[in-house]
């Protein structure tokens, strides 16, 4: 397994580039070292080296789907495991349930969080840590 210096480790799951290299930017500004995956199958072999703090994940993902990438880690016990925080454009109850069912520690609404939120929430889940 890698070794990481820093203990605060995200990986990011998210296939918006803009949207990717703005949080990646403020996270990093805030001390957290940042892998970013563009889907669910580059996040599964990231998974495979390295021992992220927290995961960051979309739901709508090319190749693998956010929700399909939280099955496939229960299925595979090779794969390092982290707390998820799922961010989405999927706000309705349904998917929500969906995500905490498979083991979700947060779920958030793009649409209702700023990146500042979003950059607290992450502090204060690894703040438990």
């Amino acid at each position: 397994m890698a070794e990481i210096k820093n203990q605060k480790t995200i990986l990011l799951v998210e296939d918006e580039a803009l949207l990717s290299n703005l949080l990646r930017q403020r996270l990093e500004k805030e001390d957290f070292e940042v892998l970013a995956a563009r889907d669910g199958e580059e996040a599964l072999k990231i998974l495979k080296t390295v021992k992220p703090s927290l995961i960051l994940l979309d739901v709508i993902l090319p190749k693998i789907s956010g929700f399909e990438f939280m099955e496939k880690l229960k299925e595979e016990p090779g794969l390092e495991r982290a707390p998820i925080v799922i961010i989405s454009n999927l706000g309705q109850e349904g998917d929500m349930e969906r995500g905490q069912s498979l083991g979700a520690v947060g779920y958030f609404v793009k649409a209702k969080l700023s990146i500042e939120e979003l950059v607290a929430k992450v502090k204060e889940f690894l703040s438990g840590n």
